[in-house]
């Protein structure tokens, strides 16, 4: 049976709402929404009727008998400190409901389905009726409000859709509690309640009936949806608001979050194939900020882009960022497969979504984040405004394909991946670079070395056999080309100058980067924010 967790909270004085938010929009709701074939959704909800108990958060429960599972009771068993301080702060009214019933109309979208502006407003009505004790009150309630109430309230404008529930659920196990049913309404945010239609389905001779016979209470409660979790953290507001000593990592170091005036979150998604996925967000806390997101080449991580973040921290506060590390940084999905350039795409989609981002103001991506980058505008044209690819070509040869292998054999020689990372990073980096900047070559080498062996394997295919030269003619996302001058001695330069006019109906644009290689915005972060401020 599918049915409802239902947590209604009150957060005692004393206790941050700043810290009960970050740790439930962060920790806790994320945690569930990982285990999709659990939950479908969480939806948090904020009193507007001025009651007591000010927070509600509803999880849709595919399968009720599941919470009864281990996968579920030791998410409770085994909490955080962090979630064991926050929580025991709190007032928590905890339910398992059944579903028995439910009407929509046929307008009606999930809100986790929606954007968080799309969904902003929507209303929820709780209606909780206790029933007398005669035997078919539990069966003519639920009559009358399948075949009557939800019928006329399906006529209040604004009316998207009512379910009815019972508890105590069957997995309970406590049959002999009083039965309760509840009944959820959900409204537009521009709704007729309180209106003609509204008071007519208060008034009529069967209700009259149900409410002497069958009811010995009724409560009603009005909420506001709050917000709506994904499987990915990315609450920054909150957790700008705490202090440092608010900062929180999980035992297994796979998220943690750094509160104060620089916040960010390092988490994880999960793809479709199940390969973990890690990301960093920060800058802008604004949750509706522009957006701007970075794919990385292969071999490095995230962090190849620190030193341009630190530029664009200062010089465009008013954006959110988003950094991740390619597929085949870490790991392998299981059975290993090769990475294409269409995978890499979606994998850059699903992290979207486990956010909630609607659309990137910018995508950014270098070598095969270039690749990737003009794939995802050409995939997912409308979930990005433009992007800016640098040092990657177009297509593909044999003769690339051919240096692939090589490569492979490198890394899975006795001497291993940091021997191919030091003859990654001196082919990458300009000559300059390598003679006068030895400290910056000897971070790249380093991070190259971490790489998953397994994962270099896999990942560097999708560099094997690709070609966008016609696809990019289609391209309807406004791009910018960007390349170091001394790539491939040159050679990338005259590359993209041949394929930079076949972007779409207008072409785009090639900014170069002196005395720099392959990865610009390494080697000169200022000379690469120079040449991408005006189109970013």
């Amino acid at each position: 049976m599918s049915g409802l967790l239902h947590v209604a909270m009150a957060p005692r004085p004393g206790l941050s709402l700043d810290q009960f938010h970050e740790w439930y929009n962060n920790e806790h709701g994320p945690t569930r929404l990982r285990m999709p074939h659990m939950f479908q959704n969480g939806l948090r909800y904020r009193a507007t009727d001025g009651l007591d108990t000010e927070f509600l958060a509803i999880y849709d429960v595919t399968d009720m008998s599941l919470l009864e599972t281990p996968t579920y009771t030791e998410l409770r068993e085994h909490r955080s400190p962090r979630e064991a301080e926050t929580i025991g702060q709190v007032d928590v009214n905890r339910r398992f409901l059944d579903l028995v019933g439910s009407q929509q109309s046929p307008d009606f979208v999930p809100a986790e389905q929606l954007t968080d502006e799309e969904a902003a407003g929507r209303v929820l009505i709780q209606v909780e009726v206790s029933l007398q004790d005669t035997p078919d009150a539990e069966a003519e309630t639920i009559r009358w409000y399948a075949e009557e109430h939800i019928p006329m309230l399906s006529k209040i404008p604004g009316w998207l859709r009512s379910r009815i529930y019972r508890t105590p659920a069957a997995i309970e196990g406590a049959t002999s509690a009083p039965v309760k049913i509840i009944t959820l309404h959900e409204y537009a945010k521009q709704n007729g309640l309180e209106g003609p239609e509204h008071r007519s389905s208060m008034d009529t001779p069967w209700r009259t009936k149900v409410f002497a016979s069958y009811i010995a209470e009724k409560s009603r409660r009005a909420f506001e949806i709050f917000y709506i979790f994904g499987p990915g953290p990315r609450e920054l507001d909150s957790l700008a608001k705490l202090p440092r000593t608010k900062s929180f990592a999980d035992k297994n170091k796979m998220i943690s979050t750094i509160a104060g005036d620089n916040p960010f979150i390092s988490a994880f998604i999960t793809t479709s194939d199940g390969l973990v996925i890690p990301y960093r967000l920060e800058g802008s806390t604004d949750k509706n900020a522009p957006t701007v997101a970075f794919s990385n080449s292969l071999l490095t991580s995230l962090h190849m882009w620190d030193p341009l973040i630190a530029i664009l921290k200062s010089a465009r506060p008013d954006l959110r960022i988003l950094r991740y590390d390619t597929r085949g940084r870490r790991s392998v999905p299981e059975p290993p497969a090769p990475a294409t350039l269409d995978i890499l795409a979606t994998d850059l989609a699903t992290l979207l979504k486990a956010l909630r981002i609607p659309k990137l103001h910018a995508l950014i991506g270098v070598s095969m984040g270039g690749a990737t980058t003009l794939k995802f505008a050409l995939k997912y044209p409308s979930l990005v405004d433009r992007f800016i690819a640098c040092d990657f070509n177009v297509a593909s040869s044999d003769a690339n394909t051919q240096a692939w292998k090589d490569r492979i054999a490198v890394a899975e020689s006795e001497e291993g991946i940091s021997a191919l990372a030091k003859v990654t990073v001196s082919r990458w980096f300009h000559e300059y670079t390598m003679t006068n900047r030895t400290e910056l070559a000897d971070w790249m080498v380093q991070m190259v070395s971490e790489n998953d062996v397994q994962g270099f394997i896999w990942s560097c295919q999708a560099l094997w056999g690709y070609n966008m030269r016609e696809e990019m003619q289609t391209c309807q996302v406004p791009g910018l080309f960007v390349v170091g001058d001394g790539d491939g001695k040159g050679a990338l330069v005259k590359a993209m100058e041949g394929f930079k006019g076949n972007l779409g109906e207008k072409g785009g644009e090639l900014k170069v980067v002196e005395r720099a290689g392959h990865l610009p915005m390494c080697e000169d972060p200022e000379g690469f924010w120079e040449a991408i401020e005006e189109f970013l």
